[in-house]
């Protein structure tokens, strides 16, 4: 039993985690944008651990004082944080030179800076025990360019870069630093995309992962994880 902080956790894979943990007996804050599905994953969790400590926060996670707002919520109501899961993501795709005025910028707000953001804000309290998890949701996109990724993969390429630099930088408190780079995952991000529910991985099966890994020996961690359906990624053009 312990205490994990997860940033979008209202759907997909950040609600798959959710109720892994739960089912686990752990105590649960998560936060997202969508306050209905936060409040349905909220009770689902009570009712998977009914003396569990849960917290669901509506957090506009592009805006750095409501994410720090979270934070001292969390912070009131945790004493300790065992794993931070920065899943928070938005995904839109279009080309450098054709893509929205502003895209980039909302963008890196959302799948950068509230990982920037929560983590530095959560961090001394991982510090000050020398131990902690951090979780980061990359992509596979990440990992390769492609055409009409634009600023999603730029802002994807930037979230891996930082957590290598954090895992260097956090050694020497022995807090743990994971890159997961899922491949095409059955989520929102998804809907209404010409192929079967068998062609994506679930998300269900990244929520194990990251409660496989955060059971690993302290000595132990994974710094980056690929994750891909077993035909591989879904071509552009399927």
């Amino acid at each position: 039993m312990g205490y994990i902080v997860i940033s979008g956790g209202s759907k997909g894979i950040g609600k798959a985690i959710a109720l892994h943990f739960a089912r686990q007996h752990w105590h649960i804050a998560i936060c997202g944008r969508d306050e209905m599905a936060l409040q349905a994953v909220l009770q689902e969790t009570r009712r998977l651990h009914p003396e569990g400590e849960m917290i669901a926060e509506r957090v506009d996670l592009s805006d750095k004082e409501q994410v720090l707002a979270f934070v001292r919520l969390v912070q009131q109501r945790f004493p300790v944080i065992d794993v931070l899961v920065n899943n928070a993501g938005i995904f839109e795709p279009g080309a450098v030179h054709q893509e929205a005025e502003g895209q980039l910028e909302r963008l890196m707000a959302i799948n950068l800076y509230s990982a920037y953001y929560l983590t530095r804000a959560l961090l001394p309290m991982m510090i000050a025990r020398r131990q902690g998890h951090i979780f980061n949701m990359c992509s596979v996109a990440s990992l390769q360019a492609y055409a009409n990724g634009g600023s999603y993969s730029i802002s994807k390429f930037a979230l891996l870069g930082f957590s290598r630099n954090l895992r260097e930088e956090l050694k020497p408190y022995r807090i743990k630093v994971t890159a997961i780079m899922p491949g095409p995952t059955l989520t929102d991000s998804w809907a209404g995309y010409p192929a079967p529910a068998t062609r994506f991985i679930p998300p269900e099966d990244i929520a194990t992962l990251v409660w496989q890994l955060s059971c690993l020996a302290p000595q132990t961690v994974v710094e980056e994880l690929i994750v891909r359906p077993m035909e591989g990624d879904i071509p552009a053009d399927t």
